[in-house]
């Protein structure tokens, strides 16, 4: 392993102003986002939409420090035979590969899942290395609900995300750690932060333990937010303060940075929370994104599947990925979006 390289690679990835695209959705989830534009998701147009994105010369070489990509995208080539990774890479962003194959459910634990994909994880990313990619992806899925997470749930994921983080360095490939609480229920911000306190607590004892080394890594936590279903919504500055305080105490500052997932949250209020915590400043590790759906629900509708409103959805992208970008800096401000518009 060589950690200087590593290290560089985590620190382009989170460099001011930029920050990663996360464009690995599963089938069955880009099935149901096309669903709702009413576009067949087959492979071309699965192609043909992603090939959009990377081609989207502004949001790409300017916003966009790296891409997560999804199996069936990462051997695919372009309209004109260009490999998409070949893409990203001319567009000066760093591909990246979604390595998890998904969640089972934890045995003994009733409403609990396991992320999956250990075995043969050392070949298949020694292919990922030659086809480009330099960082990867793992998440983990806790639930908040009566009586769960349990410290079971917490334990054996933690362990996973430890185990993949240590084969991915071991080949060159910086990892990116996901343990994400979910926003699903109709917990409070109080119970989101003490759930996610102690899986993020439970994860860094596990990347020691398996001596993975932090300065080679990205941590993509959940912000510290309300359930979608409670009735009483924190506001943005009780998001932000909450998230730091968090990570304060759980991140070791050896961590070069932390991209946040969007979760669920609006495209909008995604921003709205990553300004707000990089407008406190002062923070041991580089705050940025790595949004999925906050950046591609305005591109995907804008373009419909429809090749004549390709520049439509490009210029929808650039201005997410505008927006985001602001805000990894604490430059954005509500009025930007109402410009755009």
């Amino acid at each position: 392993m060589n950690l200087s390289d590593l290290n560089k690679i985590a620190l382009a990835m989170v460099t001011p102003g930029k920050g990663i695209l996360a464009a690995d959705e599963s089938s069955g989830t880009i099935k149901k986002r096309f669903d709702a534009i009413k576009v067949d998701s087959t492979e071309d147009n699965r192609r043909d939409y992603r090939e959009m994105l990377f081609r989207s010369q502004e949001a790409m070489s300017k916003y966009i420090s790296g891409v997560i990509l999804y199996d069936e995208t990462i051997w695919q080539n372009a309209k004109d035979g260009t490999p998409l990774v070949k893409l990203i890479e001319q567009a000066g962003a760093i591909p990246g590969i979604k390595v998890d194959e998904g969640t089972q459910a934890l045995p003994n634990c009733p409403g609990e899942l396991v992320t999956v994909g250990l075995d043969k994880l050392a070949e298949r990313l020694k292919k990922y290395y030659e086809r480009g990619a330099r960082f990867a992806k793992w998440r983990a899925v806790i639930d908040i609900g009566p009586r769960i997470p349990t410290q079971t749930a917490i334990r054996v994921n933690a362990h996973a995300l430890a185990r993949y983080a240590a084969l991915c360095q071991a080949a060159q490939i910086v990892p990116i750690v996901e343990p994400e609480v979910l926003m699903d229920g109709d917990h409070d911000i109080d119970r989101c932060y003490e759930v996610t306190q102690r899986v993020l607590n439970r994860t860094f004892q596990e990347l020691r333990v398996q001596r993975v080394a932090l300065e080679g890594m990205i941590l993509k936590p959940n912000m510290a937010i309300s359930g979608k279903k409670c009735p009483k919504q924190a506001p943005v500055q009780e998001v932000a303060e909450k998230t730091i305080r968090l990570l304060k105490s759980c991140v070791p500052a050896a961590v070069p940075g932390i991209a946040f997932l969007s979760g669920g949250q609006s495209d909008e209020e995604a921003t709205a929370h990553l300004d707000a915590m990089n407008k406190t400043g002062n923070l041991p590790w580089k705050l940025t994104f790595s949004y999925g759906r906050a950046l591609q629900a305005a591109p995907q509708k804008a373009w419909s599947g429809k090749p004549d409103n390709v520049p439509a959805g490009q210029r929808a992208f650039s201005h997410r990925a505008r927006m985001n970008g602001l805000a990894s800096t604490g430059n954005w401000e509500a009025g930007l979006e109402k410009q755009a518009a």
